[in-house]
């Protein structure tokens, strides 16, 4: 079973290699070049409270991480945040995604996010689900904006409103 916490600075070299493995064989993420270490500390140093970064930690070694990052640097977004979520390949299918999003999301609540927003690559059934469920709704799709492993994509926009709306 998967301890959440946040993540430290010592942990960025496994989340990095859980996401180059993303960028090597998935259209998860639309990077097509690993990140370098040096990219990967710069990546984390971006992340606060309001930006959480959390990891999934089976027996001292981390399998899965969430993280809350900056929408945009337009000071009029602050409160809005993109959510990103990665497990490596054998811990998938167990739960493990959804409950670093409800981790990350809490955590992005308590610091006064209000409003997250997902890019999920069309055809990633199981993270539309996981997302869903969890209060995010299509917001539209962007056709044929990314193209990886000589594939043209479509990107579902997801958003889920983390404030009590009145």
């Amino acid at each position: 079973m998967a301890t959440l916490r946040a993540a430290r600075v010592e942990d960025m070299p496994a989340v990095a290699a859980i996401y180059n493995d993303a960028v090597a064989r998935t259209t998860a993420t639309f990077d097509v070049e690993p990140r370098t270490p040096e990219a990967q500390l710069a990546w984390f140093a971006r992340h606060d409270a309001a930006h959480p970064v959390v990891v999934a930690e089976e027996g001292g070694r981390v399998v899965g991480w969430a993280s809350l990052s900056a929408w945009s640097d337009r000071r009029a977004y602050d409160r809005t945040a993109e959510v990103s979520v990665y497990i490596e390949e054998a811990a998938r299918g167990h739960g493990l995604g959804g409950k670093l999003l409800d981790e990350v999301l809490a955590r992005g609540r308590a610091a006064g996010i209000r409003q997250v927003l997902a890019r999920i690559v069309a055809g990633n059934e199981a993270s539309l689900r996981v997302h869903v469920r969890r209060g995010f709704r299509e917001a539209g799709v962007l056709r044929r904006v990314g193209e990886k492993f000589g594939r043209v994509l479509d990107v579902h926009m997801l958003q889920a409103p983390l404030e009590e709306t009145a």
